[in-house]
């Protein structure tokens, strides 16, 4: 009878995600046909592998001021309180408020790229937010504090020698808190993660790092709770 392994089931799930990402590093030339399909195979992976209360897709973010973030490769978002999903030409907008985590999805970090995606959290972090009491049988819960949006970074691959060296961390240190990342994935070598104690970049060297991101961040979106619930008259005024 054969025997179920964890290790290797686990081995095997951030092989996957770095196979997938090498295939596409070979077999696509154009830059921008390599980071559509980078993003799809994350997006795929988190679909998979989140649970079931968080979706993920690329989307803009709106407010209930009418204001728009830049397009976004990976919005992990709640649905619960948040019904004001909207789909147009192909293109997803998703209410602020419903928003846990965005990344970029790169085949290479780097210096610009770092840049690149503060500049994009900064956009969604910068949107204001509503939060309202939560009705229940016996009354009302009070509105629930806003949460951290967290904001990343994933690729393949790193330009910098070593991968997740100073350059690095200089780089992640060279922005303003609105646009600071919390987090990010360079599958062939390693994770980082913001040490929200010390407020210090930690270095996860090593095998099997697209899986030790994934249960990183699934632990940090688990400690976010629940989205508040949006103000939608705050949206209506808009009708």
């Amino acid at each position: 009878m054969s025997k179920w392994s964890l290790a290797k089931l686990l081995e095997n799930l951030h092989n996957d995600i770095e196979q997938r990402l090498e295939i596409i590093r070979q077999s696509f030339e154009h830059p921008g046909a390599k980071g559509n399909a980078s993003e799809k195979v994350w997006l795929d992976i988190l679909r998979k592998f989140l649970p079931m209360r968080y979706q993920a897709d690329s989307a803009h973010i709106v407010d209930s001021k009418g204001q728009f973030s830049e397009q976004i490769d990976i919005v992990i978002y709640d649905r619960q309180y948040s019904p004001l999903i909207f789909q147009y030409a192909g293109e997803l907008i998703i209410p602020a408020e419903s928003v846990y985590a965005v990344f970029e999805a790169k085949q290479t970090i780097s210096a610009s790229e770092v840049r690149y995606a503060c500049e994009k959290v900064q956009s969604v972090r910068k949107l204001h937010r509503t939060s309202i009491a939560i009705p229940h049988a016996g009354g009302e819960y009070p509105p629930k504090p806003l949460v951290h949006i967290y904001g990343g970074v994933l690729t393949l691959e790193s330009k910098w020698s070593p991968p997740l060296g100073k350059s690095l961390l200089k780089s992640l240190d060279q922005v303003t808190d609105e646009g600071k990342l919390d987090m990010g994935c360079v599958a062939a070598h390693g994770c980082f993660m913001l040490n929200k104690e010390t407020n210090e970049y930690e270095i996860l060297d090593g095998e099997k790092a697209a899986t030790v991101f994934l249960i990183n961040l699934i632990a940090r979106l688990q400690s976010s709770g629940t989205a508040a619930m949006m103000d939608l008259q705050s949206y209506a005024k808009w009708l």
